[in-house]
């Protein structure tokens, strides 16, 4: 969660596990996006002395439908090699790494950027230097400048970085799987007899590290409009965007001539959406649904119309959500939801806004690519529900309390705007995990890639 360790094959798989996707318009380049895939879930800073890294034989993509049908109009693409410059050494480094062309780094990774469209493929760049992972400080004595370094840029106005970033998300996931108790309300969990108060949240995913691909390109070649520049209520305005990787059907272990692939690419995971496998889509499915392309997803859509947790709310806190088991029991379809996460929020449901793709139900993060960064001093972290429009769902920022924003939607904040004669309880606006954006050690960046360094195994052990 956002989706890490999602489903069951894919949680083997970590190299392949996509855990977040962000898509905004860069606040430091308003006339870029910025896509941002993390992957390899949950690393724990000392990782020696096999520190994380991408894999070798995954296809990792970012996606982008400009015209709403579910399939990707742009792709790009991200392959990556490794090299071990020592082969008589057990160690990642032999001193400390001063630069990315040290001697000293022992396996450090490159990679080819590609971009896909209708009129074909073009590569934008190739052997781009990843940093190493940041081991401490006699080894990475100035990480900063290791990173800075890492971020490439490509023909076209185009920036991109491929390496270790800080865990940027943040959620209770200790006290959420545990029978879906959050802290703030666990005195009205229907086993919340044993606490004597509520609590605020414990950022589970903090200290530990991702590994990040972050591209950032002009608008004008994302849109379908291309350069023109469509208002906020223009359809050629919003983009949907997912990311996904992939591996060669025939996978060959081989203690001879070496582990090898071949046969075309078949999909091990995706994600548009935070939290949408995670706990939308039934554990049976999970595996088939990262499988599959958005264009597809109707064949999920039961699940958000009536979403197990929304029926779950009223059980767990007795009490608490009456109206929330009303609508439940009325078994109307969740229109609301429906919208956020499968087609978009059409114009005149919130006045100004939209980011509505058509009618093609799928699992996409919209991002209404018109609407300007929001000035720093008025950042929502609870984005549209806050009064940010620039903020989640439309698009993700780094910042967003995307779990907050989610949860609750499900428990009924978002209904009114199909419904207005439905009236949310009194505690939905009480839900919530616990946490903000501050229970994030390592700091945010303004500028790409956004999110922080990431922690160094000599001083975060977890």
């Amino acid at each position: 969660m956002s989706s890490h360790r999602e489903a069951p094959e894919i949680a083997k798989d970590p190299v392949a596990d996509s855990t977040d996707l962000y898509a905004f318009v860069s606040p430091d380049a308003p006339d870029t996006v910025t896509f941002i895939a993390n992957y390899v879930p949950l690393q724990l800073p000392a990782g020696g002395p096999n520190f994380y890294e991408f894999g070798n034989s995954v296809l990792y993509e970012i996606h982008i439908d400009n015209n709403g049908d579910g399939k990707a109009d742009v792709t790009y693409q991200f392959e990556f090699d490794t090299t071990i410059t020592n082969k008589n050494t057990f160690l990642y480094n032999t001193g400390p790494i001063s630069s990315l062309t040290s001697s000293a780094w022992n396996r450090r990774q490159t990679y080819t950027v590609t971009r896909v469209d209708k009129s074909g493929s073009k590569v934008l760049g190739k052997d781009l230097t990843c940093p190493p992972c940041n081991i401490g400080p006699l080894s990475t004595p100035n990480y900063k400048s290791l990173a800075n370094a890492a971020v490439h840029s490509l023909p076209g106005g185009r920036r991109v970085f491929a390496g270790q970033r800080a865990e940027g998300f943040y959620v209770d996931l200790g006290s959420i799987f545990d029978l879906g108790l959050l802290r703030p309300l666990e005195t009205a969990h229907l086993l919340g007899g044993i606490f004597s108060g509520p609590a605020m949240g414990v950022n589970a995913t903090d200290r530990l590290n991702v590994h990040s691909i972050a591209i950032q390109v002009p608008i004008s070649e994302v849109r379908a409009s291309g350069s023109q520049k469509p208002s906020a209520s223009d359809a050629a305005a919003v983009i949907g965007v997912w990311t996904s990787a992939s591996r060669q059907q025939v996978q060959v272990k081989d203690d001879v001539a070496g582990d090898w692939a071949t046969g075309p690419w078949h999909q091990v995971s995706r994600l548009g959406m935070p939290l949408f496998n995670e706990v939308v889509v039934p554990m049976a499915r999970k595996d088939k649904w990262n499988q599959r392309t958005p264009e597809s997803d109707s064949d999920f859509a039961q699940y958000v119309a009536n979403p197990e947790l929304a029926n779950l709310l009223p059980v767990l806190y007795p009490g608490a959500f009456p109206n929330l088991a009303a609508l439940n029991a009325s078994n109307k379809p969740r229109a609301d939801l429906l919208a956020i996460l499968l087609t978009g929020i059409p114009a005149g449901i919130i006045p100004g806004f939209q980011n509505f793709t058509g009618t093609t139900q799928a699992d996409m993060l919209r991002l209404n690519t018109s609407i300007p960064p929001t000035p720093k001093a008025k950042i929502s972290d609870l984005g549209l529900i806050g009064g940010d429009p620039a903020g989640f769902p439309n698009g993700r920022r780094v910042k967003d309390d995307v779990v907050t924003v989610e949860l609750r939607a499900v428990a009924g904040a978002t209904y009114p705007l199909i419904d207005p004669s439905f009236t949310p309880d009194a505690v939905v606006g009480a839900v919530t995990d616990g946490l903000t954006a501050a229970d994030v050690t390592a700091k945010f960046q303004d500028h790409f890639p956004y999110l922080g360094v990431p922690y160094d195994g000599f001083h975060n052990p977890h």
